[in-house]
């Protein structure tokens, strides 16, 4: 069952809600009286006016603002378009540009109005849900030619009562249908599901005002941008200042995704990158203390399924999780269990390791510098202590052992590094440049801020790339940029995130809310937000850009530049990269891991272009089969080229299995290490040919 509660775009506590119903006659629900009180009132006309003086953009809130707040506020509460009818929307859209108005003014109704309904109509559909289950789970027909669709984002409001309902047994018999693939029996799945709408049910009659009145005012504040959020009293009191939920126990990024938890980052070292059996993009479905029975938390608020992963160090959690990698509509679930422990911080230090490769007949070295974060310890370096952590000291020692050993160039791997200290991207660009800006802040007011490095010379002088990814964030995107801009390396991988905000909280008569009030540019002008720092050479991404990234977060703020804080130099690698970019193409379409990316990545994409399911049994089992080929079929491809044995089946994984010790994986065997240390070779032979060329 899809869509219980609505889904955020920041790891926002979601909660429930209504007003008056005044659509078809219902029993009496236990949210129909609630009302917002004198604080909520107060705090949503101090929302507003905060919002008019100090946020870095200022947009005005008129009628298309009104209309933003408004389609955003119903499609967060019904994405699907399978709760509310057309009848529903065309008596809310009469508000469609009033909802400045209405909170200017304080008016909170036409909000708790609206959630209500909300709650009316699921309550109805998960009684609907119940009602079909009670016939039987035997008696459902799989023999039938019946499809539904999956994809409802942009189908049209459904206009009859039947018509929801012959919908909602479609989604019955496909939940079902799920559950029977995977494996499970007629009496399990029947339990399970009538557990789940039974405790669905329940979480409504525990709906507040102050869950309405969150949701509706940090729709508004998110129309602002996805990083403004209003936070309630209880989420200011639970949740760090960025909303970030980094939990203490597994180390992992969380956010509300329909009726589902996502994981949108794994915190580098910690418990749950560990195991290596999560990734972005999974989805959380069950949660388990030690080797107590799975809980279901399918529709669970954020805050309830966070404080069942949480729990004390050194006890085992077990998630289930539907994994990123699966077909879409492939609901195949796994078992991860992971040991809760603090992150750290030596966890996170940057760590070296050599690259030997062979090219041109000649043997190779290159440094590898591992950063999974930019961390500083803020407590020692204040005390004195003269052996503080931080990232910019441990990589100038790295790249002093790294000289000893006289490697021909330096990689820094920055995949996965989510960033962390502002200060430590500054002093880390200050090892790799003579001295000048290293990144740029516009404050709300248009006044820029420049920080510097004001220490001339450059600690390493040789060859340099960074590799990046879709997960190397703020920071990360920081020094890049830094790097990229002063021509100092080569940036290879992905598309970074795009996330060049800067918030700040401000306390309220009633919770708190987290504003965007400047905006970072890089020292060429450009901004790291949306767009985040583009690689001169790209790799495939196995990280789905609509799914994770400032591009896929609503009302995310623009790219845009500003006056650089540099002149323009000449780039000593323009001259090279098309041939640059024809070699790395070359190898690539022959090398084993790149080829198996690609390929997996084109089968997942023509997947995701399905709107429909089949709810025939047998169609069904047929289309997984096949899928499964298919990608038993790359896997072997991948394996045989590599000079390793095919599989006659995909592996499944042993889900009772703790994450074993650290690998000693070595940087040979990573694809895209290997590739970046290769084009960084490259570049060194063309220069030095065209040095010799022209004495």
């Amino acid at each position: 069952m899809k869509h219980f509660l609505p889904s955020t775009t920041l790891a926002l506590l979601i909660g429930l809600g209504s007003l008056p119903f005044t659509g078809n006659a219902l029993a009496a629900n236990s949210w129909d009286k609630l009302q917002p009180d004198r604080d909520e009132v107060v705090a949503s006309l101090n929302v507003v006016e905060l919002l008019k003086r100090h946020h870095y953009s200022k947009p005005p809130l008129n009628d298309a603002r009104s209309v933003i707040i408004y389609d955003s506020y119903i499609k967060l509460l019904d994405p699907a378009r399978s709760y509310f009818l057309a009848s529903d929307i065309a008596e809310f859209d009469k508000w469609k540009t009033q909802f400045d108005d209405f909170l200017k003014s304080g008016n909170l109704d036409p909000g708790f109005t609206i959630y209500k309904r909300y709650l009316d109509r699921v309550k109805s559909r998960l009684d609907f849900a119940l009602a079909e289950l009670n016939k039987g789970v035997e008696n459902f027909d799989f023999n039938t030619k019946e499809t539904l669709l999956v994809d409802r984002k942009d189908a049209p409001w459904i206009k009859s009562q039947a018509e929801l309902d012959d919908l909602w047994r479609k989604r019955v018999k496909d939940e079902v249908l799920r559950l029977k693939i995977a494996g499970k029996e007629p009496k399990a799945i029947q339990e399970l599901l009538t557990k789940r709408y039974k405790n669905q049910l329940s979480r409504l009659d525990q709906t507040r005002a102050e869950d309405i009145f969150q949701t509706y005012i940090n729709t508004f504040a998110q129309s602002y941008d996805p990083h403004t959020n209003y936070l309630s009293p209880d989420s200011a009191e639970n949740f760090d200042i960025n909303m970030s939920l980094s939990l203490e126990g597994i180390g992992a990024v969380l956010q509300s995704d329909n009726d589902q938890v996502k994981i949108v980052r794994l915190v580098p070292a910690g418990p749950a990158a560990k195991t290596k059996q999560v990734a972005p993009a999974d989805k959380i479905i069950g949660v388990a203390q030690g080797d107590k029975e799975m809980v279901d938390v399918i529709g669970w608020r954020l805050d309830e399924v966070v404080k069942l992963i949480r729990g004390p160090k050194g006890s085992v959690v077990r998630l289930e999780v539907i994994p990123a990698s699966n077909a879409p509509n492939d609901q195949t679930t796994k078992i991860v269990p992971i040991t809760r422990e603090a992150v750290k911080l030596e966890e996170q230090a940057a760590k070296k390791s050599v690259l030997k490769l062979k090219q041109d007949g000649r043997d190779y070295k290159l440094g590898i510098i591992e950063i999974p974060a930019f961390y500083l310890d803020f407590k020692a370096f204040r005390a004195g202590d003269p052996e503080y952590k931080s990232t910019t000291r441990d990589v100038k020692k790295l790249l002093t052992e790294l000289q000893k050993e006289k490697v021909d160039g330096v990689v820094i791997d920055l995949r996965n590094n989510g960033g962390g200290s502002l200060q430590e991207a500054t002093e880390l660009t200050s090892l790799f440049i003579d001295k000048g800006p290293t990144v740029l802040v516009r404050n709300a007011d248009g006044r820029v801020d420049v920080l510097e490095d004001e220490n001339p010379g450059a600690f390493y002088k040789g060859p340099l790339a960074l590799v990046v990814n879709r997960l190397s964030a703020s920071a990360s995107e920081i020094f890049a940029g830094a790097m990229q801009d002063y021509h100092r390396a080569l940036i290879l991988g992905g598309q970074t995130f795009g996330k060049g905000t800067v918030q700040t909280i401000q306390p309220l008569n009633h919770g708190e809310l987290k504003l965007t009030l400047a905006k970072f540019y890089r020292v060429s002008g450009q901004s790291t937000q949306h767009q985040g720092v583009l690689p001169d050479i790209d790799y495939p991404s196995i990280i789905d850009t609509k799914e994770i990234g400032e591009s896929a977060l609503p009302e995310a703020m623009p790219w845009d530049t500003i006056r650089p804080a540099i002149k323009p130099a000449v780039d000593p690698f323009k001259p090279f990269l098309a041939q640059l970019k024809a070699r790395h193409d070359s190898r690539t379409a022959k090398d084993p891991e790149f080829v198996y990316i690609r390929d997996r990545l084109a089968l997942t994409q023509k997947l995701m272009n399905e709107k429909t399911v089949s709810l025939n049994e047998a169609e069904r089992r047929a289309q997984h089969a096949d899928i499964e080929s298919k990608q038993l079929a790359l896997e072997n491809t991948r394996r045989k080229a590599k000079g390793e044995e095919p599989l006659k089946e995909l592996k499944k994984e042993d889900e009772d299995a703790l994450p074993a010790e650290p690998d000693d994986t070595k940087p040979e065997d990573d694809a895209y290490l290997a590739e970046s240390g290769r084009i960084l070779l490259d570049y060194l032979g063309l220069n030095s040919a065209v040095a010799k060329n022209n004495p």
